[in-house]
């Protein structure tokens, strides 16, 4: 089976209502759908979301990142050699994570469906269904608490809450929504690199005094301020996730030997694709560091991805998956079913994913 053609197209997908962030404000997910073509008749399928303000990249950049890089270099290449393939692919050239990681799961995909075998078995098979938390963009408390009322509603236990923008107003948003949703329901917060280190210890210590229970707090400082987060870290009793400043392993080694994080976030947009992702992992593995397992806001397509890695490996502990159920409406067919705050993986070979509709091919 080899590699004939890459084919990209937009996919547009309406969300049931803004997701608004310290960094961004969006009213609907527009990702890059690649196809990868074979001699076989057999098609890989992949998604790119470029997220400028994370990893630099825009539509047109993927594209001509896949289209003047990768398939040139990648035509003619055999699936089955996989090593060399995907060698190949992160040779094309530097950066351009999201792009990468497009190509390499439809890769992927590909490699499972010539084998017959699911993706979360071949990678490791550790288990065939993972729970992802729900995220609550950033409001006034009143809106915020209504948004975690309606998602409790509909099932899910854990939630994220987006902060980091007015600070001050932080503490009441998370009063609210945890005044609305009662104690047993697990918060986490995301600050989005949206505090300095001063403000995160401030404010996460009034947190911790009103015992709000917190699972997490995620990201609180800019990406590069890693002696930020230590600091942050080494300053209050909630457990640190990095992620912005996360996207390959040798980004989690210096993390983990400053001891500037609890926990670990992987994407795939960050790191390249899965096996950048794996490299983390097995990197988490040797120091028992957990790993969280989060999306940018992406179709099923990719978040199936991840969850394959997600249902694979025992360091990945927590998910942030939610991107779909952020959508008004699925347009992939097959893939990880969503069931409440479950993603469950079925035995189809690759992905699972049959089809997507609604993609306008270049």
């Amino acid at each position: 089976m080899k590699i004939t053609n890459i084919r990209t197209g937009i996919l547009s997908i309406p969300l049931r209502t803004p997701f608004k962030t310290a960094l961004r404000t969006i009213d609907h997910i527009a990702s890059i759908v690649v196809a990868v073509d074979t001699d076989a008749g057999v098609t890989g399928i992949g998604e790119a979301h470029p997220t400028g303000p994370i990893t630099g990249e825009s539509h047109g950049s993927v594209r001509g990142a896949i289209h003047e890089f990768m398939l040139p270099r990648l035509k003619g290449k055999e699936i089955a050699n996989l090593e060399d393939t995907l060698n190949t692919l992160d040779g094309a050239l530097v950066k351009n994570t999201s792009a990468k990681a497009a190509v390499e799961m439809a890769i992927f995909d590909l490699f499972g469906r010539l084998y017959n075998i699911p993706l979360y078995r071949l990678l490791g098979g550790y288990r065939n269904k993972v729970e992802t938390d729900l995220t609550i963009s950033v409001n006034s408390p009143e809106e915020m608490a209504e948004d975690s009322k309606i998602a409790v509603s509909r099932g899910f236990r854990i939630l994220k809450l987006k902060v980091g923008l007015q600070p001050d107003l932080d503490i009441a948003r998370i009063e609210a929504v945890r005044a609305a949703v009662g104690g047993s329901i697990k918060l986490r917060l995301d600050a989005n690199q949206g505090w300095t280190a001063r403000e995160a210890i401030r404010i996460m210590r009034e947190i911790e005094a009103g015992h709000f229970n917190i699972d997490l707090l995620e990201q609180p400082v800019l990406a590069h301020d890693l002696v930020g987060l230590k600091q942050v870290k080494e300053s209050i009793n909630t457990p640190v996730l990095a992620d912005e400043a996360v996207f390959s392993a040798l980004d989690a080694e210096k993390i983990i030997a400053m001891g500037a994080a609890d926990y670990i976030n992987i994407k795939l947009m960050k790191t390249g694709g899965l096996r950048g992702a794996l490299r983390i992992c097995a990197l988490a593995e040797m120091h028992n560091v957990e790993c969280f397992l989060g999306c940018m806001m992406e179709s099923k397509i990719s978040v199936t991805a991840a969850a394959h890695l997600a249902c694979a490996k025992s360091i990945i502990t927590r998910c942030d998956l939610d991107s779909p159920a952020l959508c008004s409406e699925d347009p992939v067919v097959g893939g990880a079913e969503l069931e409440g705050p479950w993603l469950k993986l079925s035995e189809n070979h690759g992905l699972g994913i049959d089809h997507v509709e609604g993609v306008v091919w270049d």
